[in-house]
């Protein structure tokens, strides 16, 4: 596996419209996607720090992994995941699997952005969730 560049930092938030101002004070730049990702229970903003991407998470339902993380976390959000691009996610969890790490997502799966997504278990990644990231073609 190798990946290309860190795609984008996933961040949780309690409130986008609470967060935003701060992320966009931090990365002198304005907010330039809005997106719900309903099978995710998230919607998502997302900024660009040169070429990587901070990706803000707000849970939709009490039931998404963001609302169980915040509430995890005393109900304070953090940085959730790190995420890699990759070329091809299905070869990448492949290698993965083949490698010993678990995986969360056994085949790729759309994300935001129309990126295929795909998450490796943090108990096989030294506690950091791990997303491989494959630009739309």
């Amino acid at each position: 596996m190798k990946p290309s560049h860190i795609e984008h930092l996933g961040i949780a938030v309690t409130s986008l419209e609470e967060a935003m101002p701060f992320f966009e004070f931090l990365t002198g730049s304005k907010c330039y996607s809005i997106e719900v990702v309903e099978d995710q229970k998230v919607k998502t903003a997302f900024f660009k720090v040169g070429e990587v991407k901070i990706e803000l998470l707000e849970p939709t339902s009490p039931e998404s992994t963001i609302a169980k993380f915040i509430e995890k976390n005393g109900g304070r959000g953090g940085v959730h995941h790190v995420a890699f691009n990759v070329e091809n996610v299905a070869e990448a969890l492949a290698e993965a699997e083949a490698a010993g790490l678990q995986l969360i997502d056994k085949a790729p799966r759309k994300g935001a952005e129309n990126l295929m997504i795909a998450f490796l278990h943090p108990k096989s990644t030294k506690g950091v969730l791990t997303e491989l990231c494959q630009q739309p073609k």
